[in-house]
């Protein structure tokens, strides 16, 4: 697994990536130190195996270096956080998933 390469476009509010040309991005909005992401989309010509968990993850790990709190508010990235407890830490006081 290579690192993927993220853009934090704060304009649109997404985090970007390139694969195969294609364009990924999460979503989100940001309010008092916390990050939402509200929604993902990899597109269907994207069909590398673990792409969106790498995803996910180098997104997570860029919102991390910036000593920031996450909130999912996407399903899908609810989810990933259920099943990676290591990023419990970085969800705010009082957020279960």
């Amino acid at each position: 697994m290579s690192e993927l390469a993220i853009k934090d476009n704060s304009f649109l509010r997404q985090f970007e990536t390139r694969e195969n040309g294609h364009l990924a991005k999460i979503e989100y909005s940001s309010q008092e130190r916390k990050v939402f992401l509200t929604k993902l989309v990899i597109p269907e010509d994207i069909t590398r195996e673990g792409f969106k968990e790498d995803f996910i993850k180098a997104v997570l790990n860029h919102i991390q270096d910036q000593n920031l709190r996450v909130v999912p508010t996407s399903p899908q990235i609810a989810g990933f956080l259920r099943k990676n407890r290591q990023y419990k830490e970085m969800l705010p006081v009082g957020i279960r998933i």
